[in-house]
């Protein structure tokens, strides 16, 4: 099959009018408006050879000799051979040839096409309290990014015309590449350059977004953030990236939250960890005391008689909400005995009395 022949120009046509030859011949025969599908596969066969410089060059050097030899046998090894003399032989062919058929199924054609037309994933800071952390709280975010063009509702195309159908792969985004190795010819699928792998054309790009479906512009997010979230961890917003092109999917929005460090209680998974001074007294006699809670509030603690300084004490359900649960954690007292650095003349006298008793 000569491919010059097939797209009805010489040898000597440019590329501009191999593409005008392609684009003529493709509506011709194109299988949805009636045409001969093998013709049309033959047009788009000689096009993806013709329209590439490199596979051009070497289709002149040496199709005829491959057209002959059919593929596979000794006249494809001459061909390499020869080819990677004269310089075009690359090597990584024979790599494309295995990733081809273990991605496509052995069979060519790709099971699923990436969707080309998805937006970006966005992730954005935020920073909260200690106390946020207690009960979910609503949070409202104003960020920049891509968002769908509402001239043409995200498609592209401008109002009242159509967003038609790629005619050269038949809307699927994908085309046909013939790859010539040492091994033989083999086929694979190529992204379509005419629609550049979307499946779809607009009759008339839109004015506001070139035909792009999404421009740059703000959009303010409400959002909440569960009770129980850790330093550190990100919530995903499915759908609030980057809007994706043409009508795309849009991508997620992942928000990361980092709590602020508390001045008086430390936090270790759901537990609270708190240090309280005591008296001597306090520590001998035992005693009822207040502690801070992280609500604000003050709670009561029994402090037992006879509680050496470093003692912990557990106040249960005083934590942090466990993260997606209505469960919270404990709260740890450590409790340390309290030296005084000046004293009374009549707590000097008591003292000296107790050290007389033994305490």
């Amino acid at each position: 099959m000569d491919y010059y022949e097939v797209l009805g120009v010489t040898k000597q046509a440019s590329q501009d009018e191999i593409k005008k030859a392609f684009h003529k011949l493709a509506h011709k025969y194109h299988p949805d408006k009636g045409g001969d599908e093998k013709k049309f596969k033959e047009i788009n066969e000689a096009y993806q050879v013709l329209s590439d410089a490199q596979k051009r060059q070497q289709y002149d050097q040496f199709g005829q000799t491959f057209d002959q030899n059919g593929g596979g046998g000794a006249g494809d090894f001459n061909w390499a051979w020869q080819n990677q003399a004269q310089g075009g032989f690359d090597a990584e062919d024979l790599g494309d040839i295995f990733e081809n058929f273990f991605s496509f199924g052995g069979g060519g054609r790709a099971t699923r096409r990436k969707d080309i037309k998805k937006g970006k994933d966005i992730q954005v800071d935020i920073e909260i309290e200690l106390a946020e952390t207690l009960k979910p709280i609503v949070r409202q975010i104003r960020i920049n990014k891509l968002i769908f063009c509402s001239r043409c509702v995200g498609k592209g195309a401008e109002p009242g015309t159509k967003l038609n159908e790629c005619f050269s792969c038949r809307g699927t985004g994908q085309v046909q590449q013939v790859k010539r190795t040492i091994l033989g010819s083999y086929t694979t699928f190529g992204t379509c350059p005419e629609c550049k792998g979307e499946g779809t054309k607009p009759e008339k790009p839109c004015n506001v977004c070139k035909g792009e479906g999404r421009l740059k512009g703000n959009e303010t997010i409400d959002f909440t953030i569960p009770a129980g979230i850790d330093n550190n961890q990100a919530i995903e917003i499915p759908q609030k990236g980057d809007a994706g092109k043409k009508g795309g999917k849009a991508g997620d929005l992942y928000v990361r939250v980092y709590v602020k460090k508390h001045p008086v209680f430390a936090r270790k998974g759901d537990d609270l960890y708190l240090t309280q001074e005591i008296a001597f007294s306090q520590a001998a006699l035992g005693d009822e005391i207040e502690i801070p809670a992280l609500e604000g509030t003050q709670i009561l603690l029994t402090v037992p008689a006879g509680t050496e300084s470093g003692r912990i004490l557990r106040v249960s359900g005083k934590g942090i909400p466990n993260f997606g649960s209505n469960h919270r954690g404990n709260m740890y007292v450590e409790l340390l005995i309290r030296t005084p650095k000046k004293i009374t003349r009549e707590q000097r006298k008591t003292l000296e009395q107790l050290k007389k008793e033994g305490l």
